[in-house]
This record gives structure tokens, C-alpha cells and sequence, in this order.
């Protein structure tokens, strides 16, 4: 996986979960949010469905369906976050079956609190013990790797990536900025990259972000991660809501958005929030070409 990117392909990652299952009459309000999928057989299905086609748009990653399958936010509710997960991981494991051809299953590990919510970050002890936990069922569940996304300041960012580096597990870290290209906790990405990097993450990018955003952080996180080491970017294409988790816009289109990715110096390139299965074979469409 990562000889092709050494070799100049980019490998592509898959689009938006969340908002792709809104789109497709799944209830996805908060808490749960796209963990509302994984409490009915409809909703696996529809799940299982969403990740099959973004196999045959071309992903070669699919990222589980575990953005909020953690204790904390599964604590009102009330469902096991060790069970949630666990279903996560086999629906993503049994589209790659039902596929037929190789993909990695790459466990998604978020903010334990509102991803645009810096100030919201636990204490230490307690980020180190639930992202211990909840990396814990993604690695018996069997994931390729770890995917540490959105991640709103350096503190969680390290201590999430100190214990998915601990397992033995790749990890890819991302971050999520504002339009200015600094962490939304007002800290620097270069020196989040040098915190990182001495961990030994595979990789690093930024997601989140509106498309025409993500060139100026990676930038400086080329800067600091010389040419060679991975980079990745997946942007968004809709706007955050406070009842629904997030409103879908179909403003950016599959080709205005592969427009933007070819300004991004990533070799790890997928869609975040509001992405759909045509944005990404858009991106698999347009690398074809290239190569």
C-alpha cells in the first residue's frame, strides 16, 4: 500500500459516511449520529451497501463506521460501544468480501468530544484511557490499520496516536483546520508534525476542511515531512448542524472537487463530510488518466 505512493499513485480513500447515509434515509441524528446505522439490520445494510459502492467508484480504503461507537458518547443511549464497534468493523470486512478484490478496512478514531470543539478536549487521563479503550476493540475487531481523523488540537492528537502506535497497528493521523490552515484549537500543523512524526505515524493530512481550504496546510506539513512521507486530504462539501450533526450541499460537484484535490500535495486523497461515491470515482477516474 505504501509502495505505490512511493511511486507516485495516489491511493484513495473512501467519501463521507455520515451524510452519505442521511442521504440514503438513514436516521443519523445526535448523539449517535452515523452509529444510529449500526443499532438495525436496515441500517447495516444500507451501510454495507454504502461501503460496497465506494469500493466499485475505485476506494482503496474503506474507513469503519466507528466516528462515535466510543464510551462517551454512547453513555446516554446506553449501547456498548465494544458491540457497535465490532459490527463496524465486519459490515466494512463484508463489503470487502462481497467486493472481491483487495481493500483495507481502516478503524476511524475521532475527537471523544465535538470535533469543532477544542476547548471541549478531556483531561489527559482521561483521553489516554478512552482512546486506549475504544482503539482496543477496533484492533480485536480486526482493522488494517488506524485512521486518527479530525483531530481539533495537538494534545488529543498525540495521546490518541501514542496509543494507536502502541498496538503495533499503521496509524494515519489527520487534522482538522480553519480557513486560515491552523488547527481549530489555534495551534500550528508544523508543530503538530513535529510532535507526531517521532511516534512513528505512517502518515499525516488534514480532513474536514472545505475543499479549496486544505493546499495551505499541507504545505507547511510538506515542510516539516520532507517529500517522501505520505501525506493525506479529505475535504467537505456541506456545513455543520447542531440537531442533525450535518447538512448536506451538493455545491461542490465530483468535478470541482478532483479539481481542488489535484492543488493538494497528498498522496493519500478520499472526501470528507457531504462526499459521495461519484466524488470519489471522479478522483480514481482523473488518477487513471494521469497515469
Amino acid at each position: 500500500m505504501l509502495h505505490n505512493m512511493v511511486a507516485g499513485e495516489r491511493l484513495l480513500l473512501d467519501g463521507a459516511t455520515g451524510t452519505e447515509l442521511t442521504r440514503r434515509g438513514v436516521d443519523t441524528g445526535l448523539p449517535l449520529w452515523s452509529a444510529n446505522a449500526l443499532t438495525t439490520e436496515t441500517g447495516l445494510n444500507v451501510l454495507r451497501q454504502v461501503h460496497l459502492d465506494y469500493l466499485h467508484a475505485g476506494a482503496d480504503v474503506l474507513t469503519t463506521n466507528t466516528f462515535r461507537t466510543h464510551r462517551r458518547a454512547l453513555a446516554g443511549p446506553g449501547h456498548g460501544a465494544r458491540e457497535l464497534t465490532s459490527r463496524a468493523v465486519a459490515t466494512a470486512r463484508e463489503a470487502v468480501a462481497q467486493f472481491g478484490q483487495r481493500a483495507r478496512v481502516a478503524g476511524s478514531v475521532a475527537p471523544l468530544e465535538d470535533c469543532y470543539r477544542p476547548d471541549l478536549v478531556p483531561t489527559d487521563d482521561e483521553c489516554r484511557a478512552e482512546h486506549a479503550e475504544r482503539i482496543t476493540h477496533l484492533v480485536e475487531a480486526g482493522v488494517d490499520l488506524l485512521l486518527i481523523e479530525t483531530m481539533n488540537s495537538i494534545r488529543e492528537a498525540v495521546i490518541a496516536a501514542q496509543q494507536a502506535t502502541s498496538t503495533g497497528r499503521p496509524t494515519w493521523v489527520s487534522l482538522v483546520c480553519d480557513r486560515e490552515g491552523r488547527m481549530l484549537s489555534g495551534e500550528s500543523v508544523a508543530v503538530a508534525a513535529e510532535m507526531l512524526l517521532p511516534l512513528g505515524v505512517r502518515a499525516l493530512g488534514v480532513n474536514c476542511g472545505p475543499a479549496h481550504t486544505l493546499a495551505k496546510p499541507l504545505a507547511e506539513l510538506r515542510a516539516i515531512c520532507g517529500p517522501d512521507f505520505p501525506l493525506m486530504a479529505y475535504g467537505n462539501i456541506g456545513h455543520a448542524d447542531e440537531t442533525q450533526g450535518w447538512i448536506n450541499t451538493d455545491a461542490v460537484s465530483p468535478e470541482s472537487y478532483a479539481q481542488w484535490a489535484h492543488t493538494w500535495p497528498a498522496q493519500i486523497v478520499g472526501g470528507c463530510c457531504g462526499t459521495t461515491p461519484e466524488h470519489i470515482r471522479k478522483l480514481r477516474v482523473d488518477r487513471s488518466q494521469a497515469t
